[in-house]
């Protein structure tokens, strides 16, 4: 018995092969895959780890309960997908920054700019809300590492390529320099999702006053180089 076959709507069909039966089942499958994360993405923003429900996600998603536990197999494993999606998106956003032509002090600026868009958009919240259910849950703990870990070994990048360009990094070794430029953004992730204002707490500004330490020491080893005998 022959296979059966679908045209592909998206190619010239006088050149290109019908699509299987399996082909089809497979574009199905990644469709409804597709749905179901745009639609958690969706409730996790609105609603919080600690109510969403699978429910509601299939509600938002048309589709049946069944097909949440089918393709991700719990509620855990859903939000783990939608937090990994997300995060790969936005370490590709860091990525394009630090690759940018614009001096570090000013990258480092638009970076604390992404931490309030994070805020707003509610991913720093879920990343912070994983990170929490990780101290009890090695499973979510090894995930969660995966995803923070890939924004260090950006940084990582960033100051190994600084320190090439200006003869080394002191002491430091670039994944060090990496924890000092990421762990106190984590630090002020928390303390603002936990209430504190900048009056009380002001991590926003002392993150961007960082940015004038770098723009200081930039400029001031440009000049030193520029004035340096030959």
């Amino acid at each position: 018995m022959s296979h059966a076959s679908y045209p592909r709507p998206d190619v010239d069909e006088t050149t290109a092969e019908p699509l299987t039966r399996a082909e089809r089942r497979e574009r199905v499958t990644a469709d409804t895959r597709d749905t179901i994360l745009a639609a958690a993405r969706s409730r996790l923003l609105a609603d919080g780890y600690a109510n969403l429900s699978t429910r509601a996600v299939a509600e938002a998603a048309g589709v049946p309960l069944s097909q949440i536990h089918y393709h991700y197999g719990s509620k855990q494993q859903l939000i783990l997908a939608v937090l990994g999606a997300e995060n790969e998106r936005l370490l590709e956003r860091q990525r394009a920054m630090f690759a940018g032509p614009e001096p570090l002090w000013k990258q480092w600026d638009r970076a604390c700019d992404f931490l309030d868009e994070d805020l707003e958009s509610g991913y720093v919240r879920v990343l912070q809300e994983m990170i929490a259910a990780g101290w009890s849950d090695p499973e979510v703990a090894a995930a969660v590492r995966r995803f923070v870990g890939g924004w260090y070994v950006v940084l990582a990048e960033v100051a190994a390529r600084v320190g090439a360009g200006r003869g080394g990094l002191g002491p430091f070794v670039p994944a060090e320099i990496a924890a000092l430029m990421g762990v106190p953004f984590i630090g002020a992730e928390s303390a603002i999702l936990l209430g504190f204002t900048e009056a009380e707490l002001p991590v926003r500004s002392a993150l961007r006053k960082l940015g004038d330490v770098i723009r200081t020491l930039e400029e001031g080893g440009a000049a030193a180089t520029e004035e340096s005998p030959r």
